[in-house]
């Protein structure tokens, strides 16, 4: 499965809800993994963003279903990354002409 990592900032209706926070988080994970996704690390974090996830996705239209989904709940807006661990990284560069 691919990995990506997500960066995620309230919107205004999601910061005046902050309360529901780790609420939303659990609902978002159970969301996700309903289409097959899997939100590995879920972090809230201070700066840039607001919340940082590490998930695995089979593809990115998988991954575009569950971020849409999440967005259209008008709590987030969300930043995807493609990411690469290190022997993936390897295997990139060993292909390289």
């Amino acid at each position: 499965m691919a990995k990506y990592i997500l960066l995620g900032n309230w919107t205004d209706q999601g910061a005046r809800n902050v309360k529901e926070t780790v609420k939303r988080a659990k609902a978002a994970r159970e969301a996700f993994a309903a289409v097959g996704v899997s939100a590995r690390e879920w972090f809230f974090t201070m700066g840039r963003y607001d919340v940082v996830l590490t998930v695995e996705s089979p593809d990115v239209a998988t991954l575009a279903k569950a971020t849409l989904a999440l967005t259209r709940l008008g709590n987030m807006r969300v930043e995807t990354l493609p990411s690469f661990g290190v022997d993936e990284m390897e295997r990139i560069l060993d292909e390289l002409p």
